[in-house]
């Protein structure tokens, strides 16, 4: 899981105009939003191309807000980044607060492998159930909100993932046994 407190300060820098964070931003999230944009375009030309359209339209928000944060610059009282830490900053050492989450070369082999033999049973999917079942279990979508996204009944979203998860684990079955 990710800082979360990186990550607001990365906002709060871009909301107020700093280039730099949003960039930041972009290196950071460009091959989250790759991988999202490939599990369901099936293509790398075109998860590339819908990347492309996701940061577009990102920036386009990025500059809306921006607009709005110097238009009300003057209403807003915000913390010094120069204020005193507290007792609580000083009590462990920052190497101490960082943990080390870096996987083994063997560990990062076999998840890429596990993630690719994934994928290319999404890929056998309907589009109606592969885009449920990615929605729920990568993005971690509650059913209303698929239904919304989805445009159909939240009963025809169960099912549908219901249905997708009980294909994909035939399918990554199937898979598990021509290896074996």
């Amino acid at each position: 899981m990710e800082d979360v407190q990186v990550v607001a300060m990365l906002v709060r820098r871009c909301i107020s105009g700093d280039a730099a964070a949003w960039e930041e931003i972009v290196q950071r999230y460009n091959r989250r939003i790759y991988n999202i944009c490939y599990r369901f375009a099936g293509s790398a030309d075109d998860a590339q191309d819908l990347t492309q359209d996701v940061f577009i339209k990102m920036y386009r928000t990025r500059n809306l807000l921006v607009d709005h944060f110097r238009k009300t610059k003057q209403d807003r009282v915000t913390d010094s980044i120069d204020s005193a830490p507290s007792e609580h900053e000083d009590a462990m050492p920052l190497s101490e607060q960082i943990r080390d989450t870096s996987a083994t070369p063997d560990s990062r082999v076999q998840s890429r492998e596990t993630g690719e033999t994934v994928h290319r049973a999404l890929q056998k999917l309907s589009p109606e159930l592969r885009e449920s079942v990615i929605l729920r279990d990568l993005q971690d979508m509650d059913y209303k909100e698929i239904a919304h996204v989805l445009k159909v009944p939240e009963g025809t979203v169960k099912s549908r993932i219901n249905r997708g998860r009980a294909e994909l684990a035939r399918l990554l079955q199937r898979t598990y046994r021509q290896v074996m």
